[in-house]
């Protein structure tokens, strides 16, 4: 599947470059100017990868970062000119996976991200399975639903949807991100073939099928069944 980054960064230059070397690398990129923006975009567009300032108007990255990390757990690589050590530590202790100083190579920052998301996945992939309740699994190597291991098919949007699910437990996707996400920027049509595809794909989960909650006038998220 492809990636998506965020670059959360106040000048426009600095964006625009980092935007040219992660697309060549084919990753689908969105970018915001300020914090505020920054946020919002990560809410709505749900990225793989964040790459934020800290030094930003309106909420700055510090902020950021400690906003997104109540929400999820997705890498953020924290740019900034600001050097030396405490502020390093600062933040890895709010969550920043990796920190790149001012001035600085966009090529060695795509090697970076890549090789969090290499991780990230191989950590997925070794617990092979995700529980959903009641007998039925995630299968993340096949990505195939299991239900007392009888293998369950879904179609790649059906199959789509879930892994997104899963990976932003506990947050609230719109219909317009889900949308953006697995048909992609360019489809035109109704957004209500989200609502159809999250229909069907709640048949196939069977018991486990309140996993994925509806939260009126928003959209969908995942939350695990007590």
């Amino acid at each position: 599947m492809t990636k998506k980054l965020l670059i959360v960064e106040d000048e426009h230059r600095i964006r625009e470059l980092i935007s040219d070397y992660f697309s060549a690398r084919d990753w689908i990129v969105c970018q915001a100017a300020d914090g505020q923006e920054g946020l919002y975009v990560f809410e709505t567009d749900v990225p793989d990868l964040v790459v934020l300032d800290l030094m930003m108007p309106k909420m700055d990255g510090w902020e950021l970062c400690r906003r997104i990390r109540r929400r999820s757990s997705i890498p953020v690589i924290i740019l900034t000119a600001v050097a030396g050590d405490e502020r390093q530590i600062e933040g890895y202790e709010l969550g920043a996976d990796d920190y790149v100083t001012k001035p600085f190579s966009p090529n060695v920052l795509v090697s970076k991200a890549e090789a969090l998301m290499r991780r990230i996945d191989g950590q997925l992939i070794s617990a092979a399975y995700t529980p959903l309740g009641f007998g039925v699994q995630w299968n993340v190597r096949s990505h195939r639903l299991e239900h007392n291991r009888v293998e369950i098919d879904l179609t790649p949007k059906e199959s789509g949807i879930l892994q997104l699910l899963l990976r932003n437990r506990g947050i609230v996707l719109s219909r317009d991100s889900i949308l953006g996400y697995i048909w992609g920027a360019e489809y035109e049509g109704d957004v209500r073939v989200v609502d159809t595809h999250i229909k069907k794909l709640r048949s196939k989960m069977g018991p486990a099928a309140d996993c994925i909650r509806t939260v009126f006038g928003v959209g969908y998220t995942y939350e695990e069944l007590e």
